[in-house]
């Protein structure tokens, strides 16, 4: 049966669910994995914005779990929230977890963000659009890239 056909109780109360009842597996914007160490600890250096050393604990859980989409993903957003962030090196952090896991929309935001610093608009928006295509509602990370796009519209 379609959406469109099912009782409208049903679809009533899909739209009262919230975004992230449709998530697919990480898509959040900060670690979000109870009982994986590494993300705690990676967590509690975010919140000090300590990027280098939640730099030293994802590098080093890359090594342990290579293909650990997550961990790229966070690797290479710690590297860009960092001093003098190398690029190149963030770009093929996030490649890696979008190769990895080509729904995790955090990796989409992140990446989209990373292609703003280096104002490449058009591809910005080419990861817009994806998680526009993944959310099934919108999601907190189409708005977030959807606002830093338009940020970067205006300067």
């Amino acid at each position: 049966m379609k959406l469109c056909e099912a009782h409208p109780l049903l679809v009533a109360g899909l739209f009262l669910l919230p975004a992230t009842a449709f998530a697919e597996p990480g898509g959040g914007t900060l670690p979000q994995a109870p009982g994986d160490p590494v993300l705690e600890r990676v967590s509690q250096a975010s919140a000090r914005q300590d990027w280098a050393a939640a730099q030293a604990l994802l590098k080093d859980a890359i090594a342990r779990a290579p293909d650990n989409a997550e961990y790229h993903n966070l690797y290479a957003y710690a590297i860009r929230k960092g001093e003098k962030p190398d690029m190149q090196l963030v770009f093929t952090h996030y490649r890696k977890a979008l190769a990895l896991d080509p729904r995790h929309r955090g990796a989409h935001e992140y990446i989209g963000e990373a292609y703003l610093m280096v104002n490449d608009l058009p591809k910005a928006k080419e990861h817009l659009a994806q998680l526009d295509r993944l959310c099934f509602l919108p999601c907190e990370e189409y708005t977030h890239l959807k606002q830093a796009i338009a940020r970067h519209e205006k300067r």
